[in-house]
């Protein structure tokens, strides 16, 4: 009898130390439309020696609530959205504090990226630029009648800039045809997003200064609480250190033109290694 239990307290260690030795793999959900960030996050986990894939899903916030993913990555502003629909906060802290604030039981938020976003950004021609008076988003507001504002096709964009109701976007197929009717003159103003891979290099897009007129949209993870270990919320959030919008518009080009998300994310990653 002893001798049998003496057996089974051998393969009970055997498996524990296996488990330690061997940790489970590590699933982060993403949308689509997100698969490079989470691609991100999988090699900051396996740069720590964490296995670590992505499984694109219509909704990946549902299977981070259920428990079937670890990390799912998002931005601020439409995490926000989803939990509080119509919050009207703007700024990237304010932002992140209120989507916090509304996370479900379970779920929490790593760092924020304060250097890389992917918010609104209206875009206009350099000559309506100067008829404005500056590059600034809030120039806008001073010249809101007769606006025709384009936008492509699903997109979300704001309906208000300050004071400014803005017309409904005139919808496009594609960033290519939405630009060439702002330089032909047909919309005045085009909207894009400020990590858009696809901006032309001839029109100005409008910075968004302080105070911000249109709300953040900041890359942040978001993970189930209580199942990281230390040096796995570690690992994610170390992105936020070095992930700034111009590596990830350079990125997405790299994707735009057909190279796999894991392996650009990968390159980036050692050019940008963590734990270091």
């Amino acid at each position: 009898m002893c001798g049998a239990l003496a057996l089974v307290a051998a393969w009970t260690l055997a498996g524990c130390g296996d488990t330690q030795r061997h940790p489970p793999e590590l699933v982060v959900g993403s949308h689509p439309d997100s698969v490079l960030l989470a691609d991100i996050y999988v090699g900051a986990l396996r740069s720590y020696g964490f296995p670590a894939r992505n499984e694109p899903v219509p909704d990946p916030l549902a299977g981070l609530d259920s428990g079937a993913f670890t990390v799912v990555p998002g931005f601020t502003g439409q995490v926000l959205q989803v939990f509080q629909p119509g919050a009207k906060v703007r700024s990237d802290e304010q932002v992140y504090r209120a989507m916090i604030g509304v996370l479900p039981e379970g779920i929490a938020a790593g760092d924020y990226t304060t250097a890389a976003e992917d918010k609104p950004a209206l875009a206009v021609t350099p000559a309506t630029a100067k008829a404005w008076g500056g590059t600034e988003l809030s120039t806008l507001p001073r010249h809101c009648a007769g606006l025709v504002i384009g936008a492509i096709r699903g997109s979300q964009t704001p309906a208000k800039v300050s004071r400014c109701q803005l017309p409904a976007a005139r919808e496009f197929p594609d960033a290519a045809a939405m630009f060439a009717a702002l330089r032909d003159g047909r919309i005045t103003g085009a909207w894009t997003t400020t990590a858009a891979p696809d901006v032309p290099a001839d029109v100005v897009v409008l910075a968004d200064g302080k105070p911000a007129l249109v709300q953040a949209e900041n890359v942040v993870p978001l993970y189930r609480r209580n199942v990281l270990t230390d040096r796995q919320l570690l690992a994610i959030n170390e992105v936020a250190g070095v992930l700034d919008t111009a590596a990830l518009v350079d990125m997405r080009r790299q994707v735009a033109k057909g190279a796999d998300p894991q392996s650009v994310a990968d390159a980036w990653l050692g050019e940008h290694p963590l734990g270091r």
